[in-house]
Order: structure tokens, then C-alpha cells, then sequence
């Protein structure tokens, strides 16, 4: 199953449900996902291009990586048609590949911690602002689309303070590995 860039953030959000994430040969299946629009208050492009948020304004198929709070990396993919302004925010996955090179970035090997949250995947696969904009679908950055394991729920994003209601968190039903437990 071919993953497609160019549908709106929402339609890929749901379809990420599932795929298989590695970059430089770690990572996961991803459990959890946000999607963020042009429209949506929440969104980094609501106010229109910036440097922070130039990638979220390219070619769909690319990673926007920013820092939350000076703190946390995130990892999004850029989607919809070029210059939408939409991309969806990776929050969980289920580690299944370089488990030690994940475990060691983090400090820790309690698995279902690994890569709960954006900032805690970020760092257990090694993302930083040096990936802001790089391609999907190269050596260093694959992404395989897969049927999901189970049902994908849908839910009220976390983490903002606008467009709370919104039902654009999408999460592997029932997943251990979930940032957060999804209600719907």
C-alpha cells in the first residue's frame, strides 16, 4: 500500500495508523497521530509562512521538525497540495526496530516509554532541527504504509490551547504504546 502526501492532513493523520517509521534503520510502527491544517488555529501555518515553519509550506513527502517549548523536538510529515500549509504531528510509536540505539538515547529501556510522545520519539530515533525538510522516502528517512493491526480510534488533539475539539488524534485502539489513552 502506497502512502499518499497530497490528501489533507485529517485523511493522512489515519492512514499513518499503523505504518512502518524508520529513520537511519530505527524505529516503529506508528501508533499515534495529529493533524494539524492551514485553517486550524493550532496549526504553526495559521498565520502564513515563517522561517520556523517554511517546510510545512513545501513539497508534501517531507518532515517538519521544530523544537516545543525550547525543549522537545517534534517530527511531522508535511502533506496535502504544495504550499497547504498541512502536516501531521507523529505522537507515538510501537519501537520495533534499533531498540538499544532507542533505549540508549533515551536512558531508559522500559519499551512502552520509548517513543510515548512526540518529544520522547524524537529523541529515541536521534531527530533534531537538522531534519527540518528532508525528504521521505530516501536511505535515511523510510516510511511504509500497512494495514493496521487493529482499530484506529479517534479523538480530541492534547497539548494545545485552541481547536481543542477537534477530533484530529488518531491512536492504534487499545495500543500500550500511546502517548496518552485516546477518548473519544
Amino acid at each position: 500500500m502506497q502512502l499518499d502526501f497530497t490528501i489533507d492532513a485529517p485523511s493522512l493523520a489515519r492512514s499513518l495508523i499503523g505504518a512502518l517509521l524508520l529513520v537511519d534503520g530505527v524505529g516503529g510502527e506508528i501508533v499515534e497521530t495529529e493533524a494539524y491544517r492551514r485553517d486550524d488555529p493550532a496549526s504553526h501555518s495559521f498565520r502564513g509562512p515563517t522561517r520556523r515553519n517554511a517546510a510545512m509550506f513545501g513539497p508534501p513527502g517531507r518532515l517538519y521538525v521544530y523544537r516545543s517549548y525550547g525543549i522537545h523536538w517534534c517530527l511531522n510529515v508535511v502533506c496535502g497540495a504544495p504550499g497547504a500549509g498541512e502536516a501531521v504531528l507523529l505522537r507515538a510509536l510501537r519501537p520495533t526496530h534499533g531498540l538499544a540505539a532507542m533505549a540508549g538515547r533515551r536512558g531508559l529501556d522500559r519499551e512502552t516509554q520509548l517513543c510515548a510522545g512526540p518529544g520522547r520519539l524524537c529523541q529515541a530515533l536521534g531527530i533534531d532541527g537538522t531534519w527540518d525538510g528532508q525528504p521521505i522516502g530516501t536511505d535515511r528517512v523510510a516510511l511504509t504504509a500497512v494495514t493496521p493491526p487493529g482499530p484506529v480510534a479517534a479523538g480530541p488533539r492534547i497539548g494545545i490551547s485552541q481547536a481543542r475539539d477537534l477530533p484530529w488524534r488518531f491512536g492504534l485502539s487499545g495500543s500500550p504504546y500511546l502517548s496518552r489513552p485516546l477518548r473519544a
